[in-house]
C-alpha cells in the first residue's frame, strides 16, 4: 500500500511467513549437526511430524518424504502392480503425477475431466476396467466425485491413490481428503499451504502399506525400528525391497512442525478469499469461476476460472497480457508455453491422446495464485484487474 493509501499489486509468490517457533529448533539443529531423521533413537523432528501429521488428518501412520512426486511414486510401489499395469489419472493434473506412474512402472490412462475441472465420471467408468490402480488428482483442490469414485473402484478391488498436492484441510462429507483412498499424497512445496520449500508426506491406515513404503523410503539396516508399530511387517520386508531413499530430513522437519497448528487458520482465511474473488469474477459475462460439488469444503490458495462465451485463442492471450500490465499474472493453462499441467505437454508419454473436453477446458481455463496472507484490499486489486482486464479485450463493459 502506498502513503496515500492506494493498493499496489500483490505479490503472489510470498507465502505465509515461518513461525518463530521454526527458529529455535534450526539453530538447535544447526549446533548439533543433526540433520538426519535417523540419527537419533528416537524423537527425532522427521518422526514428531510423522506423528503429528497422522494425529492432525487421523489416519493411523504418516511417513515423511522428499516431495509429494515421491509420496506418489512410493505408494505405487507399494501396491506391488505388475510392470505395465494400467493407472488411471485424471487428464488435468500436474506433470509430476503420470511421471509417478511412469517411474513405477506401470501407463498412465489419461481421463477426460470437464470444464469445472473434476474428473468426467463416464469416461472414468468407461476406462476402469481393466485398469491395476487409480491415481485420483485433487488438481488446484478441486474435488472430483469421490463417493462414485470409491463405490466404482471398490466393487472392482482397484485401490485408490490421492494426490492431494493441493488439498491440505479440504474435506468431502466431512472426511479429509487424503484419507479416503488406500493412501493420500500431500506436497509442502513452496506454493502450498505449508511450505516447506520442498517435502512431502503420505498417509495411510493399512499397515502393509507403510511398512513398505517406510522400507522404500530409505530405511536401511535396521531404522524400520525407529518406526513405531508394524514390526512384524517390517522384519518381512527388510532387505526384500529396493531402497531409493527418499527420506525428508530435520530441517524440512523443523519448518513444517509449527506450521501445522496454522492450518486451519489458513484454510479459512483461504477460502474466504476465494469466495470473495470469485463472486467479483461471477458478475462478469466474460468470467465464470466453478462452484464446489456440494459435499466438498475446499481450502483453497488459488483460484480458476473460465473465459465464457467466445473467446479466440489471440483474445485469451490478450487477457493475459493485459492483466500482467494491470500488476495480476493469470496463467491459461493451455495457452501458457510448455505448461507443465497440459497433457499434450508430456511428451515423455508419447503421442497425446484425443481428449477433447480436456483440451477445451484447458484453452480457456485460467489460474491466479491467491495465497492466504493476502488483505481483502489485494483480493479486490486482483479481482478488479482480471475483470476489468476482460472487458477491455471483449470491449464492452459488463452489465
Amino acid at each position: 500500500m502506498t502513503a496515500d493509501g492506494q493498493t499496489l499489486a500483490p505479490n503472489v509468490h510470498e507465502a505465509e511467513p515461518i513461525p518463530e517457533a521454526a527458529r529455535a529448533e534450526i539453530d538447535r539443529l544447526l549446533t548439533s549437526g543433526d540433520l538426519f531423521r535417523y540419527t537419533a533413537a528416537q524423537g527425532a523432528p522427521v518422526s514428531l511430524l510423522e506423528e503429528e501429521f497422522a494425529a492432525l488428518l487421523g489416519s493411523r501412520y504418516a511417513l515423511a518424504v522428499a516431495s509429494c512426486s515421491a509420496a506418489l511414486f512410493l505408494s505405487l510401489k507399494a501396491l506391488d502392480l505388475p510392470r505395465g499395469a494400467k493407472v488411471l489419472i485424471p487428464a488435468f493434473t500436474f506433470a509430476a503425477v503420470p511421471s509417478a506412474v511412469v517411474h513405477a512402472d506401470c501407463v498412465p490412462v489419461l481421463v477426460e475431466v470437464g470444464d469445472n475441472y473434476r474428473v468426467d465420471m463416464a469416461d472414468f467408468e468407461a476406462k476402469l476396467d481393466g485398469a491395476a490402480a487409480v491415481m485420483i488428482s485433487h488438481m488446484r483442490g478441486h474435488t472430483s466425485d469421490m463417493d462414485a469414485i470409491m463405490a466404482l473402484c471398490e466393487a472392482r478391488d482397484i485401490p485408490v491413490v490421492e494426490d492431494a498436492a493441493h488439498s491440505l484441510g479440504t474435506e468431502w462429507n466431512g472426511r479429509k481428503i487424503g484419507t479416503i483412498g488406500k493412501v493420500g499424497c500431500f506436497s509442502f512445496q513452496s506454493y502450498k499451504l505449508v511450505n516447506a520449500g520442498e517435502g512431502g508426506i503420505l498417509v495411510t491406515d493399512d499397515p502393509e502399506i507403510a511398512a513398505r513404503c517406510v522400507i522404500m523410503s530409505g530405511a536401511y539396516e535396521t531404522n524400520w525400528k525407529k518406526h513405531p508399530g508394524m514390526q512384524n511387517s517390517y522384519m518381512l520386508w527388510q532387505n526384500k525391497l529396493p531402497l531409493y531413499n527418499m527420506r525428508m530430513q530435520n530441517l524440512s522437519a523443523a519448518v513444517i512442525r509449527p506450521q501445522l497448528p496454522e492450518v486451519a487458520g489458513r484454510v479459512a482465511k483461504g477460502r474466504a478469499g476465494h469466495d470473495r474473488v470469485a463472486e467479483q469474477l461471477n458478475r462478469s459475462p466474460f468470467l465464470a469461476v466453478p462452484p464446489a460439488l456440494p459435499p466438498e469444503e475446499r481450502a483453497p490458495d488459488s483460484i480458476q476460472f473460465n473465459l465464457t462465451g467466445d473467446w479466440t485463442d489471440a483474445q485469451a492471450l490478450a487477457f493475459q497480457s493485459e492483466a500482467r500490465q494491470r500488476g495480476v499474472t493469470v496463467q491459461v493453462f493451455g495457452l501458457s508455453e510448455g505448461n507443465a499441467r497440459a497433457f499434450w505437454n508430456w511428451e515423455f508419454l508419447g503421442p497425446a491422446p484425443d481428449l477433447p473436453k480436456t483440451r477445451a477446458m484447458l484453452m480457456r481455463a485460467c489460474d491466479v495464485r491467491l495465497p492466504t496472507r493476502l488483505s481483502e484490499a489485494e483480493l479486490d486489486f486482483i479481482a478488479d484487474a482480471v475483470v476489468a482486464s476482460a472487458q477491455s479485450v471483449k470491449g464492452r463493459r459488463a452489465a
